[in-house]
C-alpha cells in the first residue's frame, strides 16, 4: 500500500510538473480598446550591460511615467524573407495613443542622449506600435513553430489579392493565425511600418516549410517587401 501511494506521488508530482512546464511556454498578452500594442525588432551591440543599465535608469522612468509596461518577448530563430536579421522580436504595451505620442515627443528634452544611448546597444531598432481597435487577447505557444510575416503593399488592389490568398493558402496548410495587425506607425528615425503584419502557428517546421513553397511561388506584383521571422 505504501508502494502504491509513492508511486501515485511520483506520478501526480510528474503531471504538475509536465503541466508547469507546458504553460510555462504559452506566452498570453490581453490589450483593451484604445490601448497600445509595440512591436519591436532588435540586435544588441556587444558588451551592451553598462549602457543599458544607464538607459533603465534614465529612460524607463520616463516610459513607466507614461504607462508603459514591458510584455514578454521572443528571441528571432532565422530570418526567411527580407533584408535585416533582428535577433528579437519584443512586444511593450502602453495605456493609449496619446501617451504613446506624448513619451516620444518629450524624451529628447528628458534624456537629451536618449537616441544615443540607443545607438551604443542596439544595431538594429526597429519599432512599430498600434492603437488596439477592440479587446484583443492572444496566446504564443513557444514549443510550436511560430512565424511573423511583415508585408509592405505597392499596388493597393493587387496587395489585397495577395494577402488574401495568402491567409487562405496559410490556413489550408495547417498554419493557425495568431494576430493579425494593420494601421501601424512608427517614430522618425526607426521606421518599419508594414501594411499587413501577421503571427502564424505552425504544428512543426516542416508544416510550415510546405506553404513556404507555395508562397515563394505567389504572384508578388502588389507586394513592396516583406521580413517575415521564425520566433523562439
Amino acid at each position: 500500500m505504501k508502494l502504491l501511494k509513492n508511486l501515485a506521488l511520483v506520478f501526480i508530482t510528474c503531471l504538475i510538473t509536465t503541466s508547469i512546464f507546458a504553460q510555462s511556454n504559452v506566452k498570453s498578452f490581453e490589450f483593451k480598446k484604445g490601448e497600445i500594442l509595440d512591436i519591436l525588432l532588435l540586435t544588441n551591440k556587444p558588451d551592451i550591460a553598462k549602457d543599458f543599465e544607464k538607459y533603465k535608469k534614465t529612460a524607463f522612468p520616463v516610459a513607466f511615467k507614461r504607462t508603459y509596461r514591458p510584455q514578454p518577448g521572443f528571441s528571432i530563430k532565422e530570418t526567411t524573407q527580407g533584408n535585416i536579421q533582428p535577433t528579437s522580436f519584443l512586444f511593450g504595451k502602453w495605456s493609449d495613443l496619446k501617451n504613446r505620442e506624448q513619451f516620444i515627443a518629450e524624451i529628447d528634452n528628458v534624456v537629451p542622449d536618449f537616441h544615443q544611448q540607443r545607438r551604443n546597444m542596439w544595431s538594429i531598432f526597429n519599432l512599430t506600435y498600434y492603437e488596439m481597435p477592440r479587446d484583443i487577447s492572444f496566446k504564443i505557444d513557444k514549443s510550436k513553430y511560430i512565424v511573423a510575416t511583415s508585408y509592405w503593399k505597392k499596388d493597393a488592389a493587387s496587395f489585397n489579392k495577395f494577402t488574401k490568398t495568402w491567409l487562405q493558402k496559410s490556413i489550408a496548410k495547417g498554419g493557425k493565425e495568431i494576430i493579425q495587425l494593420t494601421n501601424g506607425k512608427s517614430p522618425v528615425g526607426y521606421y518599419h511600418n508594414p501594411d499587413l503584419l501577421v503571427i502564424t502557428q505552425w504544428e512543426s517546421k516542416s508544416a510550415f516549410d510546405a506553404f513556404y513553397k507555395e508562397n515563394l511561388k505567389m504572384d508578388h506584383k502588389g507586394v513592396l517587401h516583406v521580413n517575415q521571422f521564425v520566433l523562439n
